[in-house]
């Protein structure tokens, strides 16, 4: 028989069953933390070498200190700075010279980062751009009243957007209430810096970029006060824009992917013009935008089609170039 401390050295001598082994051969392990300043990617490369089970690194454990020697990670930190959209698309806005008294703004929202940036903060006219809210009114006042459009409300809705009539854009301007109507809407919206026209001039309601951004928002977000019918319905009508009015934002587009609305106006007063453009286009780099861009004070329509136009593929622009800057991923050597 074997003695008792025999007994117990061959105990020890047996490989444990509560703490195996794990041999790992250049195991990577891949740590996502987010810091004040930006995303800080972390990636460990580890040794051929045996590692306790118990004390196997978790993804937290291997993020917060550098450990060295065979066997064990070697972890460097790589920190992605916040970008500032603002920023990049002022200076991209740099490339538009607008001339004599144009001025012009124009905010962006990449859709698939959530990323947005505005130029500008001024108040512009809105011309027919604001026959988007119109029609947006109306379906949030036909959503509360648990109504559907009447034909007739349906037969002026296209014609207003994708003829631009006017006629049509007067009657559902009565319909919805005119100017109250229209900035109690805005109010659920979220529009903050947009005010109806006086009396029977819904044309030079007053706007800003970023909130004609909101306006999209509603029109083509999922985080909308419209129901998915309304904003379908809005899209839909956005996306048969007559031919020869087929420009302003889709200049951003690749080819025909685009929904927009354009609005202009030659203002009386001063004989210049206000031109203006709304609306979503998916762009070459396959990212889809919300684009809004407002200018005033061309001496012609056409320069002013050539200005927003310049304004929309900058704003754009600056976006897909911080997209394709900035690394999805960084990795640290040994």
């Amino acid at each position: 028989m074997e003695s008792s401390r025999a007994a117990r050295r061959n105990h020890r001598a047996r490989p444990s069953r509560r703490r195996p082994l794990l041999y790992t051969a250049l195991a990577t392990v891949a740590v996502v933390g987010g810091t004040a300043a930006g995303t800080v990617y972390v990636k460990a490369q580890a040794h051929s070498g045996p590692v306790s089970s118990a004390a196997a690194p978790s993804a937290s454990a291997s993020a917060s200190a550098a450990a060295s020697g065979s066997g064990e990670a070697t972890v460097e930190p790589v920190t992605r700075p916040t970008v500032d959209y603002d920023a990049l698309v002022a200076k991209a806005m740099k490339a538009v010279t607008p001339a004599g008294q144009q001025k012009v703004s124009v905010a962006v929202l990449d859709v698939d980062s959530g990323e947005s940036a505005t130029y500008g903060s001024a108040a512009y006219d809105t011309a027919s751009i604001v026959k988007v809210d119109i029609l947006a009114t109306l379906l949030l006042q036909a959503q509360h009243a648990g109504r559907q459009l009447t034909t007739t409300e349906k037969s002026y809705a296209t014609t207003m957007i994708e003829n631009s009539d006017n006629n049509s854009a007067t009657a559902l301007w009565n319909i919805i209430g005119t100017a109250d109507g229209l900035d109690a809407a805005n109010k659920t919206f979220g529009l903050t810096g947009t005010k109806g026209g006086d009396g029977p001039l819904w044309g030079l309601t007053q706007t800003t970029a970023a909130d004609q951004l909101t306006l999209l928002q509603q029109v083509f977000g999922d985080d909308s006060k419209l129901s998915p019918a309304s904003k379908s319905y809005i899209q839909g009508l956005m996306g048969k824009i007559e031919a020869d009015q087929q420009w302003g934002v889709s200049a951003a587009a690749d080819g025909s992917k685009w929904r927009l609305k354009n609005g202009w106006l030659a203002r009386s007063t001063t004989g210049l013009w206000d031109v203006n453009s709304i609306g979503r286009v998916t762009a070459a780099d396959g990212h889809e935008y919300l684009i809004a861009v407002l200018s005033k004070g061309s001496t012609t329509q056409n320069k002013g089609i050539t200005l927003i136009e310049a304004a929309a593929k900058a704003g754009v622009a600056a976006f897909a170039a911080s997209d394709s800057s900035t690394p999805a991923s960084a990795s640290a050597t040994d």
